[in-house]
């Protein structure tokens, strides 16, 4: 059998055994999906984010990139933000990064790896802004989760500076950002307190005047 056959095969015992389970269970998936959670998170296949952190099918609205960035630019990733404010009416979203990441120790490195530099150069900022903490810090993994750190931070704000958010709190939609980062080494999550759920909380310049 191949690894694709696998895959289908798999997949058909998964089915008779979630149909056998719960009679119920595709027919109320394929009538609606209410998730309160947009997750933005690392395409990293470590890091299935159902599992992590205990959704079922339904419950949790997902995009994922490498290095989970959120650009101003990324009409796929503001599409799918706006579907979730806007449509879903989700009440949190969570940009979470993940430590021993691929993509942020490839922005620290010169080496060149094609046309995901110009993707990586958003991360690559983020070490720029950072450059004096993160030249302090000796070791090279503890720099390298630090800026797994702040590139979660420069992610959360570039969510809440999007006209997306700002005009869900305008119109009084409740709505937080929160920035997470999760441990490949024990699986457990860390909640990084950047959890933004109005504009006074975002610096004046990007605040909308309406």
């Amino acid at each position: 059998m191949t690894l694709l056959e696998e895959c289908f095969a798999a997949n058909r015992r998964w089915a008779e055994t979630t149909a056998a389970e719960d009679p119920d269970f595709f027919k109320r998936l394929e009538s609606l999906q209410s998730p309160e959670l947009l997750w933005i998170g690392c395409s990293d296949s470590r890091l299935p984010p159902n599992e992590i952190i205990g959704r079922a099918p339904g419950e949790l609205f997902v995009h994922r990139n490498v290095g989970n960035l959120v650009e101003h630019t990324d009409v796929n990733c503001l599409s799918v933000l706006q579907y979730a404010v806007d449509v879903l009416k989700v009440r949190h979203v969570i940009v979470c990064g993940h430590y021993g990441c691929g993509g942020v120790r490839a922005a620290m490195s010169s080496q060149p790896l094609g046309l995901i530099d110009n993707w990586l150069r958003h991360i690559r900022d983020v070490h720029l802004w950072n450059r004096e903490e993160l030249a302090a810090i000796a070791d090279p993994d503890a720099r390298a989760n630090r800026l797994a750190e702040l590139n979660v931070e420069a992610q959360v704000a570039n969510v809440c500076h999007t006209t997306i958010i700002q005009d869900a709190w305008q119109r009084g939609q409740k709505v937080t950002v929160h920035g997470w980062i999760y441990a490949l080494r024990d699986g457990l999550l860390r909640d990084l307190d950047l959890a933004i759920e109005s504009a006074e909380q975002i610096p004046p310049e990007y605040r909308l005047v309406y």
